[in-house]
């Protein structure tokens, strides 16, 4: 009998007016427009020309730019004197995004939303209904952006990463909580070869900057006692945001804080999907050692740190030994000096 397990930790219609609508992937006619705008980059392209291309009214093709304006995307004109783009978009779009994954299989499929509630809940449902390994689910903003335990995932329009793999890994339940780990070392990795910032991994699915959490994951899969049907990896990374909610603004950052200026979400993501399908390829054909060597290297949490461990059933402090062969976080009690291992749960340093 199968089951839909979450992961707690590493652990584990169109509308009239022609805009995408939470529920609907990208419009495609807008997506086509951006196209034209990409081919044409030193050229001046009238509404009336694009219009009849597209086979759609001068009206639309001037709300679909102002769509695109709202979205962060530069376009010089209007209908009247014509479109050109100012530079290039940090949109991710599909059709932006493939040209940037040649070689990569990770992202071939691309489900892309302009807004959507979670890129978690809508991965479910597509590998639900049969959609490939690989399959990538991106928005420019989601409306119920959730991380583990239930929480809630600030996730800013156009100033944030937020997306998820389906993967299909020929791996058992009790080793799914890997994948956090693989995400997290990519996530890490395509971070500081953009930005060159300082990142540290707090196990088992958070990245940190100046100790404030910038990026996490969520895992979530559905299996039978023995066979992952299907697992997908939500990754949300906090790259342009300028300010947080007030009650976020003591534990959260984003790499513009620390950096001090604007990123490339697209180099990012396109470096952080590569970075995961060479771990991921790694893993299934060296298993978890080298992988579990590698997250203890970049991780301060890993060894020799006091932490507080929040676990579902009991709450105790103590200080990290390392990482177990099947990942799981050892740490020796304070209260009675056994070294215990911890599969799901926060950690806060103490």
């Amino acid at each position: 009998m199968s089951k839909r397990a979450t992961l707690p930790s590493p652990s584990r219609p169109r509308r009239a007016d022609g805009e995408a609508s939470v529920a609907e992937p990208t419009d495609r006619r807008l997506s086509r427009l951006l196209g034209l705008l990409l081919e044409h980059p030193m050229v001046v392209l009238s509404g009336a020309k694009i219009a009849r291309q597209m086979r759609v009214s001068r009206s639309s093709v001037w709300r679909w730019v102002e769509q695109l304006r709202t979205l962060g995307v530069r376009i010089k004109g209007h209908g009247r004197t014509g479109y050109q783009l100012e530079s290039m978009p940090d949109i991710l779009l599909p059709q932006i995004l493939q040209r940037r994954l040649q070689g990569i299989s990770l992202g071939q499929h691309i489900h892309h939303f302009f807004k959507t509630e979670s890129t978690n809940a809508v991965a479910l449902r597509l590998a639900a209904a049969g959609a490939p390994h690989g399959t990538l689910v991106v928005a420019e903003e989601q409306t119920a952006g959730r991380g583990r335990l239930g929480r809630a995932w600030h996730s800013e329009k156009t100033n944030g990463i937020y997306c998820t793999v389906i993967l299909r890994p020929p791996l058992s339940p009790v080793q799914a909580h890997l994948l956090t780990l693989v995400a997290g070392l990519a996530a890490r990795e395509a971070v500081v070869e953009v930005t060159g910032l300082e990142v540290d991994l707090r196990w088992p699915n958070d990245l940190l900057a100046q100790g404030k959490k910038f990026c996490g994951i969520l895992t979530e899969m559905q299996a039978e006692a023995q066979r992952i049907r299907y697992l997908v990896v939500g990754v949300g990374v906090n790259v342009n945001h300028s300010k947080f909610p007030p009650a976020l603004e003591a534990i959260a950052t984003s790499l513009r804080l620390v950096g001090g200026k604007t990123y490339s979400r697209l180099e990012i993501l396109e470096r952080l999907l590569a970075a995961f399908e060479r771990d991921y390829n790694r893993l299934l054909a060296e298993g978890a050692a080298p992988l579990l060597a590698r997250f203890s290297r970049f991780s301060s949490y890993a060894r020799n740190k006091h932490v507080r461990v929040l676990g579902a059933r009991e709450e105790f402090s103590g200080v990290t030994a390392g990482l177990d062969p099947t990942g799981c976080l050892l740490v020796r009690r304070d209260a009675d000096g056994k070294t215990v291992p911890v599969l799901a749960g926060d950690i806060r340093e103490a």
